[in-house]
């Protein structure tokens, strides 16, 4: 009887043996027949490492290891909606604030490379402005031009009717190409009054903005200057 109970011993730790040693082999040949596992956090926060990844587990980000541990990529977590917003929101005011400050500084070279002073930015005010009002000047005087050839067309076809003849056709199209060049011209003066209005303003801009660049290259002058001492001085 106790031979028998010592049997039954043996054999009950042979089979603890046994399923151990078929768990270690069936894991070693896991991670030898794997390029890459995948290691992740399941629901209880314990780390995992598995040749797949459960679906549900895959927003929660996970890594991609080689057989002996080293790091091939880690995968980051999903972003929450509200997480999305906000990092939309952080970039693009990031990237506005690059591109403001892309912009100023080729304004503040172009100033720089053109003007000297603040006559200078005035001048060219002055010259370009002088330009678009003898442009306006050009138009409105073709506007009148234009406006007598068409009071003269209408009148020969006024005449023609009045002796109950039949207006040409060649007459009628000169007239309506001259309401046409009307239209157009007082178009043209109208745009032109529009474009002095914006080229003072972008002047005033260049002003305001070439005043700015003084100012603080003299504040950067006055900065580096050293400073004068107090003490009195002996001779």
């Amino acid at each position: 009887m106790v031979v028998v109970t010592q049997i039954q011993r043996l054999l009950r730790h042979f089979s603890v043996f046994t399923v151990a040693a078929v768990f270690l082999l069936s894991s070693s040949s896991l991670v030898q027949g794997a390029d890459q596992l995948y290691r992740y956090i399941n629901d209880k926060g314990v780390p995992v490492i598995n040749d797949n990844i459960p679906p549900e587990f895959v927003a929660g980000g996970y890594d991609i290891i080689r057989p002996d541990g080293s790091l091939l990529r880690s995968v980051p977590r999903q972003l929450s909606e509200e997480e999305l917003q906000l990092r939309n929101t952080e970039e693009s005011r990031a990237r506005f604030q690059e591109e403001e400050d892309a912009r100023l500084r080729a304004w503040d070279e172009s100033l720089m490379l053109r003007y000297s002073d603040l006559d200078d930015i005035e001048a060219a005010q002055s010259r370009t402005m002088r330009d678009l009002k003898i442009r306006i000047s050009i138009l409105k005087s073709n506007l009148v031009t234009i406006k007598s050839q068409i009071e003269r067309e209408q009148q020969k076809a006024a005449d023609i009717e009045r002796r109950g003849g039949t207006v040409p056709e060649d007459l009628s199209k000169n007239i309506n190409t001259l309401r046409l060049e009307i239209e157009d011209t007082e178009q043209s003066i109208v745009v032109r009054n529009v474009e002095i209005e914006s080229v003072k303003a972008s002047y005033q801009r260049d002003m305001d903005r070439f005043k700015t660049l003084i100012e603080r290259v003299e504040m950067r002058r006055i900065q580096s200057q050293p400073a004068k001492s107090n003490r009195p001085t002996y001779y």
